[in-house]
């Protein structure tokens, strides 16, 4: 048995019997290996790349997964739906497209306050993380996504996350004005608009709505979700138009 062929057996024993996908770096270690774990991983790729098992790639760290074509065999007859609040679908929403981001650039982005509990649900779910610092007056933490969102979701890398016109094509990315399409959702109160045209009374949508991110869930408990209680910015709405 050549030594390159155990070292193949020794990577693929490590990854089947991992609880979560292993970065290269814990890998190599793993195997004594201080150079060449690159190759082996995707020489591996290769062997079960049309398996009923395949080897993907999560963010920086690997992992087994059944062949995405193979899903609908492990579809249950009966689903239980347990879904994130709306705010804390926007908020991871808001974390993984302009990361790093702080809780203040969080609420300017969606337009309303932020309640502890939003970001402690998606922590618990293990989808964002704490990541360095600002260097500004309070030394405010930044927010970022996980490994572990990214597997969830099935994204390579954040690259992978879809682009404007794939989330309009969705219906997930109103392109009307945004006076024009709260307006007509019923979010703009009668006080709505001014002489100007600006909108000042924006209600906020029903945090726990039913027809919004029915997929974009984690595996919690009912008892577990937050429905947040968010009220205006005072900062104005202006946020909110965008």
């Amino acid at each position: 048995m050549s030594e390159r062929f155990q070292q193949l057996r020794q990577l693929e024993a490590l990854l089947f019997a991992a609880a979560e996908p292993q970065s290269p770096k814990a890998l190599a270690q793993a195997l004594g290996l201080d150079s060449g774990i690159e190759a082996l991983l995707e020489e591996l790729a290769g062997h079960y790349a049309n398996r009923g098992v395949n080897l993907v790639q999560a963010g920086d760290a690997y992992a087994f997964r059944t062949a995405a074509d193979l899903a609908h065999l492990f579809t249950r007859e009966e689903r239980q739906q347990r879904r994130l609040s709306r705010a804390a679908v926007e908020t991871l929403a808001v974390v993984a497209y302009h990361q790093p981001v702080t809780r203040a650039e969080i609420e300017e982005i969606r337009g309303v306050a932020l309640s502890k509990g939003t970001l402690d649900v998606l922590l618990e779910a293990g989808w964002i993380k704490p990541g360095h610092r600002r260097e500004t007056p309070g030394r405010p933490v930044t927010w970022l996504t996980t490994p572990a969102f990214l597997d969830h979701f099935g994204l390579a890398d954040l690259g992978s996350l879809p682009g404007a016109e794939e989330l309009q094509a969705a219906g997930l990315l109103d392109s009307r004005p945004a006076i024009t399409a709260l307006s007509e959702r019923g979010l703009l109160g009668p006080a709505a608009a001014n002489d100007s045209g600006e909108a000042e009374d924006i209600a906020e949508a029903d945090p726990l709505d039913e027809d919004f991110g029915e997929d974009l869930v984690p595996a919690l408990d009912p008892e577990d979700a937050v429905a947040e209680e968010e009220a205006p910015d005072a900062s104005g709405s202006a946020a909110a138009r965008r």
